[in-house]
């Protein structure tokens, strides 16, 4: 190094800080630091770090992560008194040695509940189940979780309250009295309203009443989580932006909370994520067993490129996007509507490479620096 001019060593350094730089920004929680979080949804094996790819693609790439089973009352809650803590604490240890911002999904849903839950017949007692699991689960948690879905899909595809056990009990009120209690369980945590379909016109017409609703009784509500369980054929994109701009109105934050594009032929057209559904296989419904065609990858990562473009146009609005599942082998949709079908609705394949959605959704990063 003695032998090399002052200015080539100049050259050197900043050639370096330069390209320190730009691996930072190769990763899309760094790419969008300054935009919104970028989360993932965790299963089990991702949150034991059984895999070191996995492991190191995940701390590097996201910001944020989510429950996307352990939390839900069939597996935190089995009992009256019994409670399985085992992988939500290893899900939490998780986040916070890798400093991610860290939710809790979910308080109060209708699918997924114990058996003990559905057994229940009266209102007291359902009343009694609703407080002691939220002041259990969001307490044990106070100061650890950063944001919680309190209440999951709580309507129907035309804005009216689903008719859930909650519902048939404890009538509209269930809500708010939901997030009361998770409100003085966890104080300093975000509190969400969590749905699928909520850019549609009906579906958000009775999300926006509903949480005006939590507002009017001066109950604490942060944000709206809007499900992107879209498809490549029928992405929403003018409804989304009218509904991103409605839910920011109400002095809200928006989270797209469940990103992923299926890229398979959906039955009988079924939009939405309603897990009680379920349909026949066939040849026609899984067309891509062994690939994605060049052509369904391009239509995916351009699909993905529009979304991001939105989103980035109201990134004063968006506080986080959080895909649901980190790859393409681990998504739900391999098994939803139908059993035993390869998707690939992730930006990493089944390898945990970057597919050209991946590479699409950075490069606007880039772009809009």
């Amino acid at each position: 190094m003695k032998n090399l001019s002052m200015g080539f060593v100049v050259f050197l350094l900043l050639g370096c800080a330069g390209n320190k730089k730009i691996a930072n920004n190769s990763f899309l929680k760094t790419a969008f630091q300054n935009d919104f979080l970028i989360g993932t949804a965790l299963n089990v094996p991702q949150i034991e770090n059984k895999e070191s790819k996995a492991a190191s693609l995940i701390s590097n790439e996201f910001s944020s992560i989510t429950a996307e089973n352990i939390m839900k009352c069939e597996i935190i809650h089995p009992g009256w008194e019994q409670y399985n803590f085992n992988r939500a604490d290893e899900f939490v240890e998780y986040g916070q040695q890798h400093h991610m911002f860290i939710v809790g999904h979910n308080l109060i849903w209708h699918s997924q509940l114990s058996p003990f839950v559905q057994k229940i017949t009266t209102s007291d007692s359902l009343m009694l189940f609703m407080t002691n699991h939220i002041n259990t689960i969001a307490g044990r948690y106070k100061g650890k979780v950063n944001g919680w879905d309190v209440v999951n899909e709580a309507l129907n595809e035309d804005g009216t309250m689903r008719k859930s056990l909650f519902l048939e009990k404890l009538g509209d009120g269930y809500v708010i009295k939901a997030f009361e209690l998770a409100s003085k369980a966890a104080p300093d945590a975000e509190l969400y309203y969590n749905d699928y379909n909520i850019e549609q016109p009906k579906k958000r017409a009775g999300a926006i009443a509903l949480i005006k609703s939590i507002q009017a009784a001066g109950v604490k509500i942060n944000g709206v989580g809007i499900q992107g369980h879209w498809s490549i054929n029928n992405l929403p994109l003018n409804e989304l932006e009218n509904a991103i701009l409605e839910f920011s109105a109400l002095g809200i934050k928006v989270m797209i909370t469940e990103l992923d594009l299926t890229v398979l032929p959906n039955p009988w057209d079924l939009k939405g994520a309603d897990v009680n559904q379920n349909f026949e296989n066939s040849a026609f419904m899984n067309p891509y067993p062994n690939g994605l065609p060049d052509s369904i990858d391009t239509k995916l990562a351009d699909s993905y490129e529009s979304l991001f473009k939105l989103f980035l146009r109201h990134k004063d609005k968006i506080s986080r996007v959080t895909f649901w599942g980190v790859d393409d082998g681990h998504s739900w949709l391999n098994n939803w509507p139908i059993k035993n079908r390869t998707n690939y609705p992730s930006l990493f394949d089944r390898s945990l490479n970057k597919k050209t959605a991946y590479k699409k959704v950075i490069k606007l990063a880039s772009k809009n620096k």
